[in-house]
């Protein structure tokens, strides 16, 4: 895997030859160009983390580095001078024109390599998240850019923690940082030296690796993910399953532990040409992972297609309202109706399972009922207990100001009564994307 790259510009071919055998032997990709046309062109194809720049070549050392530093700006590698003279000017002239070291030759083999290494560690440093210590997503974009154009066996895989926000806002930077900082030193246990591992956005992880390895990898990180998670939470809401999240008005939103989704993508079926196709199926491999709940992953497979073998999913946006008072009823009614929602309302808890059937909804406002007959959440642990109507939407409203009684039915939302309606609506938005997986 093309990790590290360096360019040599130097027309000379035993000199040229002699850099090339020593930097490969230490793992680095070496790239040769002979003129200053040659090193252009593959200062844009794999963008090198170091070019050494011999004097050798049709023009000076010091319009090579400015033509170099102007033309790599963005990728900024670093820029070495190989130079047959000694002279303090000369050496000036190419750390003025951009250049960051300024080599003497002839070289010491040991010395060249060690110089070589330690520019390429300060290189990558200068990248590195300050909280994981992994390189930033554009090391990541540089390197996946090299793999697919490199075009050998290789797999990408995309990884985050879902509910990772929740979790932070809850318990805290430092346990959030903690929980970041465990999970990156699993993912590194599951790979090995040929495998790059960065960020490709903020704390979502990408490991490179070959088409052979990465289900098996993906599998691992699922199970110990799952195995360590409950460690971060306290001893109630590991056991409870979920974390209470308040909302507006002290409205409390039940959100599931933290688990972590991949998305898979390789070259082994589908032929990738850029990196922003391949990132663009990374995406969308990780979106269909993390539409389950709990953790997993999602291999691009194969297509297997025929005519009509795949049905168009319609949006739904349909909400049902079960709400015994009349007056309450109409108005939650008629605001859905203004805001362009399909509304059905019943004030009968007895009609619900015959209602749901016939409509469908991705939503349901449900009351919980009177202090002494709670009829909603009978019907809400129904319904989530249900394989049919288990992701169905939830919003219980209630005049029970007990959040875990009310979240320990499955509800996604407790809302306590009063409430304004621009709060529940702005909530059933909400909740209708994530119904419809936006």
């Amino acid at each position: 895997m093309l990790s590290k790259v360096v360019l040599i510009l130097d027309k000379r071919k035993e000199l040229s030859t002699k850099y090339k055998r020593i930097l490969e032997q230490q793992g680095i990709s070496t790239f040769v160009a002979k003129k200053i046309e040659d090193c252009l062109e593959i200062l844009n194809e794999y963008e090198p983390d170091i070019v050494l720049v011999s004097d050798s070549i049709n023009i000076t050392p010091d319009e090579a580095c400015k033509k170099i530093r102007m033309l790599s700006y963005t990728s900024r590698p670093v820029i070495i001078t190989l130079s047959k003279s000694d002279d303090v000017q000369d050496k000036l002239k190419a750390l003025q024109a951009g250049a960051d070291d300024y080599l003497s030759e002839p070289i010491d083999s040991e010395e060249f390599n060690a110089r070589i290494n330690a520019h390429l560690r300060r290189h990558f440093e200068s990248f590195l998240n300050e909280t994981n210590r992994l390189p930033d997503s554009k090391v990541s974009f540089k390197i996946f850019k090299r793999v697919i154009k490199e075009n050998k066996n290789w797999a990408a895989l995309l990884i985050k923690i879902n509910n990772f926000e929740a979790y932070k806002e809850i318990y805290g930077e430092l346990a959030a940082d903690k929980m970041i900082q465990t999970y990156t030193a699993i993912i590194s246990s599951a790979i090995d030296k040929n495998d790059y591992l960065g960020e490709l956005s903020n704390r979502e992880f990408i490991i490179l690796t070959n088409s052979y390895k990465a289900e098996r990898i993906a599998s691992f990180l699922v199970y110990a993910f799952d195995t360590i998670v409950d460690k971060f939470y306290s001893e109630d809401d590991a056991n409870q399953g979920y974390i209470i999240l308040r909302g507006n008005d002290n409205a409390g939103k039940r959100i599931p532990l933290a688990s972590t989704s991949i998305g898979i993508i390789s070259n082994e079926h589908k032929v990738y040409t850029n990196v922003k196709t391949a990132i663009n199926s990374l995406y969308t491999t990780y979106k269909l992972a993390s539409t389950k709940p709990g953790s997993g992953y999602v291999m691009e497979r194969p297509k297997i297609s025929a005519p009509d073998a795949i049905k168009k999913q319609t949006y739904n946006n349909r909400i049902l309202i079960i709400e015994p008072d009349y007056a309450l009823n109409l108005l939650l009614k008629t605001t859905a109706e203004l805001q362009g929602y399909e509304t059905v309302s019943i004030t009968d808890y007895d009609k619900t399972f015959e209602t749901i059937k016939d409509y469908f909804p991705a939503l349901i406002i449900l009351d919980a009922g009177s202090d002494d007959v709670l009829t909603g959440l009978t019907i809400a642990k129904k319904l989530k207990k249900s394989h049919e109507y288990k992701n169905i939407k939830i919003i219980l409203s209630t005049i029970v100001h007990d959040k875990k009684l009310i979240l320990d039915t499955g509800a996604d939302l407790y809302l306590p009564k009063p409430y304004e309606l621009i709060n529940i609506f702005n909530w059933a938005q909400k909740f209708i994307e994530e119904y419809n997986y936006i």
